[in-house]
């Protein structure tokens, strides 16, 4: 009898051989590319006469560097030098090699963690990398997802295959009814508050139990986009009916029969019921309190209602760095981080940049307006989510309370365009990181939360519990 994981499975079928370091070389079965981690391996690429192995299995979109803002969002050059040389290679790149790019005039351009599985090219049962530190995102699907560096980024244009280390798996069950007002944000918070930043480091991360498997798909990205942030490279979730009506239809998902025939393949990947792993954690949700981040890593987390911890009463190992975090934001330990105030909301990122992200925090949003001296950006995923968000009328809720409504790009989440913290400004953010500098610059400061937290902050000028805002029954 099987008592495989889909970690496994996915892996064994990938698995070309292994090296002589002892590595395995794994065949990639979709490569995501993006415009920072490109020019050189395609440079190198040319420079050793290599043609792109396997064109077809690579899909390409600029998001890190692009504006977006659309009163300058189509300007060209852009404004940047540099991202201007990166965004040109980009193009330049792709159409030699004859690889799908979504680039800024394309109606599916987007974060390429968002994009993927808006187009279908995100599927179950297949290896998934991309130069980007939250492809794990992609393990939603079922798929063995992970971030790549640069020279290997080179190495799977040229071959198609990656050497890589294969890890433990750790179940993370997860049970329990998730109250109004807390989300899929506020689950992965919790779990990296609980298990810690470095808690996955050598493992894999299977999330299951009766609270993912009633979660939609996009909560489920959530979840696993911030895996890295709990040290795991690869975060996934077995495929079951929800991903595969998702997935129908899209894009690059085949019809018919042929859809049939890859469902019974995507059924096979699963973990067998009686599956071994290297290590399985519980993790009870029942009466969890939306989550904001109060120092300067995505573990520094506490639920908004209740006190921020003093560095004293952390364990011996924590205390010191909790104190510089708490120097940083200037939150009051032993006071709930309700309260505190800020400057910036921001809605958006590969992490919360999908509709059902925006029509959550629509539901704060609405009939309400922006605090004065709070400026508030919201900023779709991708083009799909942006133009789906506008045709239901999402935009115009975000528009009249004083948001900022932009175009799709990573924007604030990493700072690399435009969209920049201000000196010492204090944002509530749907990102997934908060180290010092994070959104631009040194002195500013993060928050995370979720999208509705961010709307609510946004009204009060404040962190604010979202439980206590009317939101017509949107949050459950």
């Amino acid at each position: 009898m099987s008592d495989r994981t889909l970690y496994d499975k996915v892996w064994e079928r990938h698995r070309v051989r292994e090296l002589p370091n002892g590595q395995d070389q794994l065949f990639i079965g979709t490569h995501l590319i993006h415009e920072v981690t490109s020019p050189q391996p395609f440079a190198e690429l040319r420079e050793r006469g290599i043609n792109v192995a396997f064109p077809e299995r690579n899909v390409a979109t600029t998001d890190h560097i692009i504006p977006t803002d659309p009163e300058t969002r189509d300007d060209r050059p852009l404004a940047d030098d540099s991202a201007e040389q990166m965004l040109s290679a980009l193009e330049q790149n792709t159409e030699e090699a004859g690889i799908t790019f979504y680039g800024l005039n394309s109606d599916r351009q987007g974060i390429a963690h968002v994009m993927g599985p808006d187009v279908g090219a995100t599927q179950p049962g297949t290896t998934i990398v991309c130069g980007d530190s939250h492809t794990a995102t992609h393990g939603a699907f079922g798929a063995v997802a992970f971030g790549i560096g640069t020279s290997q980024v080179r190495d799977v244009l040229a071959s198609g295959c990656v050497a890589a280390d294969k890890s433990d798996v750790r179940r993370v069950e997860v049970t329990g009814e998730l109250p109004d007002g807390t989300v899929a944000k506020d689950v992965i918070l919790r779990i990296i508050g609980d298990l810690g930043v470095d808690g996955g480091v050598g493992y894999a991360y299977e999330y299951g139990g009766p609270t993912i498997a009633r979660m939609a798909m996009e909560g489920r990205m959530a979840v696993c986009n911030m895996s890295i942030e709990g040290g795991a490279r690869v975060g996934y979730i077995n495929p079951d009916e929800t991903t595969y009506e998702y997935l129908r239809g899209r894009e690059f998902v085949p019809e018919g029969q042929e859809f049939d025939e890859r469902k019974t393949y995507w059924e096979s990947v699963g973990s067998d019921d009686d599956a071994v792993y290297d290590d399985v954690v519980e993790v009870d949700v029942d009466g969890l309190a939306p989550m904001v981040t109060w120092g300067t890593t995505p573990g520094q987390v506490a639920p908004v209602d209740e006190p921020v911890p003093a560095p004293a009463d952390l364990p011996a190992d924590e205390r010191e760095a909790a104190a510089a975090a708490q120097d940083h934001t200037q939150v009051t330990p032993g006071e709930p981080i309700a309260g505190h105030p800020i400057d910036v909301a921001f809605i958006g990122t590969c992490t919360n940049g999908r509709a059902s992200d925006f029509r959550q925090a629509a539901a704060v949003v609405e009939d309400r307006e922006v605090a004065d001296d709070v400026r508030a950006l919201a900023v779709p995923g991708s083009t799909t989510v942006k133009r789906t968000l506008e045709e239901e009328g999402v935009d115009r809720v975000f528009r009249d309370a004083g948001w900022e409504w932009r175009e799709a790009g990573c924007s604030m989440c990493l700072a690399m365009n435009d969209d920049a913290l201000r000196g010492d400004e204090r944002c509530a953010s749907s990102s997934n990181r908060n180290y010092v500098g994070r959104q631009g610059s040194k002195d500013g400061r993060t928050f995370l939360m979720s999208p509705a937290m961010v709307a609510a902050a946004a009204v009060e000028g404040a962190v604010a519990d979202v439980r206590e805002f009317d939101t017509g029954g949107a949050l459950r």
